[in-house]
């Protein structure tokens, strides 16, 4: 009999979904109760080796309020040819088609093929040789395109100059003031709600215009997290006022947005962030366009897959459809809403909500939306014994190749009664999605409120989970247990809390809206990583292991490897620093040693060659200046307060007044089995 843990895998390898629960409380009572909501991480075009598209039209449920596709949970009579919706109960016939269909006899293919539109848009202000790297990597990647594709050139100074790239022996280009805001109409309209996408290359911030974010005047610093809090950030709302605006216009017909930042200071992701957030396009924030960090970053967003197909899809749209008993509550993730009321959506909204149809313009195989559900069952209309939920993704888009492609993802959960089968419920929690959908809904509030504010949100969620979930006599914070299925729960919040995601301390607005665009879209695997880092540690007594995100797992004769998704550090212990100083790698008789500083190295650069975007690489030891990225991610076990009890091998003193994750427990618990709580 398989497990939870394996039949959670096996779902998100099959249908790219992970719940919150996959045991869902029965009524709308018991549900608000779990503390967690009922929700789903879900990846549209989750990679699938065994899924050819098939060349025909989805059969849907004749009543006109449902239209639900047909798939494996509808009960067929293969006899009538008849077959029952699974979420309406609408009994429908099967279309003539199906009566001799073969590999011959297909039923007309899918819409017209359309060309992949690709637009460079160019800042023409920065430094000759920034600019040459540039047009090598724009280069490149023109090379890759297929022949078919229409490709745009905008370049921008003072002036913006729309080139018209197909006159022979002349350079042509349009120009407009870089002041002026232009409407669509004053412009030439051409393929609207057609796969495009933009890719914008900025070398520093608009200084003027309807977007500017900083005057012209270089004693003026760009604004800074304290600017914003004081409200002395003359340019932010005008600006992203005027940024939101594109970023629905792009959103609407279809157009995905990248953004390219290179440069040392910042140059206005704050503003601009909206533009690759809603339109599902990539931000990349860099030092250089010369620096191997863009050029292979900007490389991969052209990776192909065995057919030869870019790996992207465009101009998408996602519908859910729902049982009777669930509703929609909204989603978090790079798409915009549809507007599309139905019978399946909730009044009560989170995140994007208000409808079942969202937009996502732009879509990779690791596109990841946070879909929150709300379960409407009353109490007191208690569903049958051995009854199941059923939710349908139905995401259209349109295929690298040109292709319109519909995929369909059905899934069902069985229903349980809380006061009865709450330990069923329990047994069904995935705490590492729930950490995620709870980290993406702190997230989207974080944007329009005060961080400690959300702290405390998430800190009273966490509670309550406790006091739900937890075992413990009352007042005894010593008998708290929590079972396998939450175990990990708390350290997850506990790493979450202190995360850049929250943590705006030491991160300029550029940065915080950097890392934070990345987490609203990618998977679970990667999102984990990014809240709570992976650190493996290399030594002579063994083979590398993985070990605690913990001060006490930084030893003198240990080499660490850092994963933070971000950045991929190697950290030395002193003693090994040692060693490599005095050049012993370099000597026959240590080989050994020469393997030991090798293996981390080789492991890095795996990482490196697969991950999107490009992680920082840092190369550091014992003492060095850049060691304070690994001493803000560990769990400060040790300080420079309590250094003194420990013995001597234990570990790095962090000197931090951070909190513990011991102390954040002990904390934690004392909170959850208190009677005034």
């Amino acid at each position: 009999m398989t497990t939870y843990l394996e039949f959670i895998q096996q779902n998100e390898e099959r249908d790219g979904v992970r719940f919150s629960w996959n045991v869902w409380p029965s009524s709308r009572l018991e549900a608000t109760r779990m503390v967690v909501p009922v929700a789903a991480l879900f990846t549209p075009l989750k990679e699938r080796l065994d899924l050819p598209p098939i060349q025909y039209e989805p059969v849907l449920c004749s009543r006109t309020t449902c239209r639900a596709v047909l798939n494996p949970l509808c009960q067929v009579d293969y006899r009538a040819k008849l077959w029952a919706c699974n979420f309406c109960y609408q009994r429908n016939q099967f279309p003539p088609t199906y009566a001799g269909i073969s590999e011959l006899n297909q039923p007309i293919l899918r819409g017209p093929q359309m060309p992949l539109i690709f637009l460079y848009v160019v800042d023409t202000c920065m430094e000759d040789e920034d600019l040459q790297a540039l047009k090598e990597s724009m280069q490149m990647s023109l090379s890759l395109l297929p022949p078919t594709a229409l490709v745009g050139l905008i370049t921008f100074g003072r002036m913006v100059q729309v080139h018209e790239l197909g006159c022979e022996g002349i350079s042509k280009s349009y120009v407009f003031r870089g002041t002026k805001d232009l409407t669509a109409k004053q412009l030439q309209c051409t393929f609207p709600n057609t796969g495009a996408r933009i890719m914008m290359f900025i070398g520093g911030p608009a200084t003027q215009g309807p977007g500017m974010v900083v005057g012209d005047e270089l004693k003026t610093p760009i604004r800074s997290w304290h600017d914003i809090e004081k409200d002395n950030a003359k340019y932010v709302k005008k600006g992203t006022k005027h940024f939101e605006a594109l970023a629905n216009r792009a959103a609407t017909t279809g157009h995905v947005i990248d953004i390219y930042a290179c440069a040392l200071d910042q140059t206005g992701l704050l503003e601009m962030k909206c533009c690759p957030n809603l339109t599902g396009g990539y931000m990349v924030m860099g030092d250089s366009f010369n620096t191997s960090l863009f050029k292979q970053t900007f490389q991969r967003v052209f990776t192909k897959d065995m057919h030869g197909q870019f790996k992207m899809g465009f101009g998408g749209t996602l519908e859910i459809k729902t049982s009777r008993e669930i509703k929609v509550s909204g989603a978090i993730g790079p798409c915009v809403s549809l507007n599309s009321k139905g019978p399946c959506v909730s009044e009560n909204e989170i995140g994007t909500g208000g409808t079942c149809q969202w937009k996502i313009c732009g879509l990779s195989p690791t596109t990841t939306l946070a879909i929150y559900f709300e379960v409407v069952n009353q109490h007191n209309a208690p569903i049958p014994q051995g009854g199941r939920g059923a939710i349908q993704f139905v995401t259209q888009y349109q295929h690298s190749s040109g292709q319109r492609r519909i995929r369909v993802t059905t899934i069902a959960r069985n229903w349980a009664d809380a006061q009865t089968q709450i330990q069923s419920i329990a047994a069904s929690f995935d705490q590492e999605a729930a950490a995620i959908l709870m980290a993406r809904l702190a997230i989207y509030r974080a944007e329009t409120e005060e961080g400690p504010d959300v702290l405390r949100w998430l800190d009273r969620q966490l509670i309550r989970l406790c006091q739900k979930f937890g075992e413990y006599h009352k007042d005894d914070p010593s008998s708290f247990r929590f079972s396998e299925t939450f175990s990990l729960y708390p350290q997850f919040m506990f790493h979450l809390r202190r995360s850049p995601f929250l943590q705006v301390f030491n991160n300029s607005p550029d940065e915080s809206s950097y890392y934070r665009h990345h987490f609203m879209r990618q998977d679970l695997t990667q999102s984990l990583i990014m809240i709570q880092p992976i650190l493996y540690a290399y030594s002579f007594s063994g083979p590398p292991e993985p070990v605690l995100l913990d001060s006490s797992s930084i030893l003198a004769d240990r080499i660490l490897l850092m994963d933070t998704f971000f950045q991929i550090l190697i950290y030395h212990g002193e003693t090994i620093a040692q060693w490599r100083k005095s050049g012993y790698q370099d000597m026959p008789e240590y080989e050994n040693f020469r393997h030991l500083l090798q293996a981390p190295v080789d492991d890095a650069q795996e990482i490196l060659h697969s991950r999107f975007p490009m992680p920082r690489y840092i190369d550091t030891e014992h003492g060095g200046s850049q060691a304070r990225f690994l001493l803000s991610k560990v769990n400060p076990s040790q300080t420079h307060n309590n250094m003194y009890a420990w013995g001597q091998e234990s570990g790095a003193p962090i000197l931090t007044d951070d909190v513990s994750l011991q102390v954040f427990m002990d904390h934690l618990k004392k909170l959850a089995v208190s009677s005034a709580a």
